[in-house]
């Protein structure tokens, strides 16, 4: 879609209407026009928490009956709740806080969403016009810490100028790549009034997001596609943000090719199908990272080439021609050279690479049998499984596996970082997309309770799990208070292996097992700080502690039954379960059997 010249959303609530009805603009406080401005974006719901100089927008706020605001109890949870409503959406999340130590909450968040192409909209105030660059109570220049982790970040200084920076503010979120924009809004630009003007159209130069890709180019990667022997579609999370996945199944179907999602586009092709062969890279399933090296055409579609999908890079796919597709020209080729490059949105780029690929091929599949002798054989040889612990503890990927197979794919999974993301990528099963949340690019701890938080408030109908690691839950558990308070009943997974399971697993591995830091104290038998049931408790949800097998589908179940309050189950598991396969950091991908030499005999479940 083009950004020249578009128009803006129209009005969506009775606040805007007085405006269209008359020849004079509505006379409106910035912070008033801020209020209308979401409101005729069609904003139904904000994540946020108060302070001195955005206060005159909150004061407006409370009037509103058309917006829903969540008070967060840390400004991260909120950029991470916007993250967590937009990704199980597709909409545009949105965050807002104070200048300031405020603003600053928000960046991880920010950066998280930047990395993960989520589309999000923050807001924050800023300190009067007249005292920025005096180094003025809580003034930071949040412009300029933000833009290399926004696609744009906006200062306001005039309320005249308030709707048509949100109204561009929202386009450059939602449209291209998506990403976070930030908007900041001085004091007295909030304070002091303006005719409210809604732009009829946006015209930012220079801002030209390519939809349509080169007939040409499509013809290239037909003609590849059809005459390859060893093809894979290699899929990333730019799919499911393109909200590609149903023409991601026709083109996979029509042309039998095999089938890798990422860990951002887990959902996007179901892991049902028979052409799945699961997740690539690090920890990704031997048959993915094999089908990857071993291929003679990468389709890359809405995929970065990640340093954890392809490890060393000049070993990755060595024989394979690749097609790379991805909205963002920046993409193309800045890890490995595409032989046919395609900038495009995902979804019209496949729709246009079925119909070339149909007329070349007279719409027969290519005879694939060979390749997927072999990647069947893969399959059977490497499938996905897990030893049980021998300190008698719960195996950490068997809970996962439960929370997936009980609750179904109808739900929605937020996880944390850590092994116990990588565990809950691997045995869940997903076969819809928006139903699999994490923190992929940035890898950023806390995002689990915040995210699922934001998940829930979008998708009040579903049932939501934040799957999170001890370390990660006590980052941004505060949220739990949020969710009792906003009546929000998020199901949490605490996987307590009382450490840093992930660090522990690399310094067992690389550092001769020197577990430097690692240990939390969480859950080991005698020492439980903090006791995370007596937390949920305080918190006014209720709390689960598991240390048995046979007592993880009652916990399960129960979880899904309340929906009352928040549930927070504490399971307690084998700190010494690890994740596998794994590729080592710096090898080629042809090294995933490391983990055959490294792991107990795996269990085929």
């Amino acid at each position: 879609m083009s950004a020249e010249s578009t128009p803006v959303p129209t009005a969506t609530s009775a606040a805007a209407k007085p405006t269209a009805l008359k020849n004079q603009p509505d006379i409106l406080t910035g912070s008033g026009a801020i209020l209308r401005s979401l409101e005729m974006l069609g904003v139904k719901d904000v994540f946020g928490l108060p302070g001195g100089a955005i206060m005159p927008f909150y004061d407006e706020l409370m009037s509103s009956t058309a917006i829903r605001h969540i008070l967060v109890r840390h400004e991260q949870g909120a950029g991470h709740a916007a993250e967590g409503y937009a990704s199980s959406t597709g909409k545009v999340g949105v965050a807002i806080a104070t200048s300031g130590p405020g603003a600053t909450n928000l960046v991880t968040a920010i950066a998280d969403a930047y990395m993960d192409s989520v589309p999000l909209l923050c807001i924050t105030g800023q300190v009067f016009s007249t005292l920025m660059g005096t180094d003025a109570f809580q003034e930071v220049d949040i412009v300029g810490i933000t833009m290399p982790i926004t696609k744009h970040s906006f200062l306001v200084t005039d309320p005249a100028d308030v709707p048509a920076t949100l109204a561009a503010a929202y386009l450059l979120a939602s449209t291209g790549r998506p990403g976070p924009v930030l908007v900041d809004v001085t004091k007295d630009a909030q304070q002091n009034s303006a005719p409210f003007i809604w732009p009829p159209k946006i015209d930012l130069p220079g801002y030209r997001p390519v939809i349509k890709a080169h007939g040409k180019q499509i013809q290239a990667a037909a003609a590849l596609l059809a005459e390859a022997k060893r093809p894979v579609f290699y899929v990333g999370g730019g799919v499911i943000r393109a909200e590609a996945s149903a023409e991601l199944l026709k083109l996979a179907e029509l042309t039998g090719v095999p089938v890798v999602t990422t860990l951002m586009a887990r959902g996007a092709f179901p892991d049902s199908h028979p052409q799945a062969l699961g997740m690539p890279g690090m920890h990704g399933t031997v048959p993915a990272v094999l089908a990857l090296q071993e291929s003679d055409l990468l389709i890359s579609l809405g995929a970065r080439f990640d340093d954890r999908v392809t490890g060393k890079v000049s070993e990755f796919a060595p024989d394979a021609k690749v097609v790379h597709v991805d909205i963002d020209p920046a993409e193309i080729s800045k890890i490995r050279v595409a032989d046919v490059p395609i900038v495009g949105d995902a979804k019209d780029v496949i729709i246009d690479l079925i119909a070339a690929f149909t007329e070349v091929s007279h719409g027969t599949a290519p005879d694939l049998a060979e390749w997927w002798l072999r990647l069947n054989q893969l399959k059977t040889d490497f499938p996905l499984g897990y030893a049980e612990p021998v300190d008698g503890l719960i195996s950490p990927q068997y809970v996962i596996e439960r929370i997936g197979q009980i609750t179904g794919p109808e739900g929605i999974y937020a996880s944390g970082v850590g092994q116990h993301q990588m565990w809950a990528a691997q045995f869940i099963k997903y076969e819809r997309p928006n139903a699999w949340l994490n923190s992929g690019g940035a890898g950023t701890m806390g995002y689990g309770v915040p995210a699922a938080m934001g998940a829930k408030v979008a998708n009040p109908d579903r049932t939501v799990w934040a799957i999170d690691g001890d370390g990660c839950f006590q980052m941004t558990n505060q949220e739990l208070a949020t969710c009792t308070i906003n009546k929000i009943p998020i199901k949490v997974a605490i996987i307590n292996n009382s450490s840093l399971g992930m660090v522990r697993q690399w310094q067992t591995l690389f550092y001769d097992g020197r577990h430097s830091f690692t240990d939390l104290n969480t859950g080991d038998g005698t020492i439980m700080i903090p006791d995370f049931v007596k937390l949920a408790d305080a918190y006014g949800a209720l709390g689960i502690r598991v240390t048995k097998k046979e007592d993880v589908d009652a916990a399960i179940k129960l979880a899904n039954e309340t929906n009352d309050r928040p549930v927070v189950i504490d399971f307690v598991v084998s700190r010494d379960s690890m994740v596998w396969p794994m590729v080592p950091q710096g090898v080629g991908n042809s090294s995933v059997q490391y983990a055959r030499e490294h792991a107990p005999e795996w269990e085929e479940e």
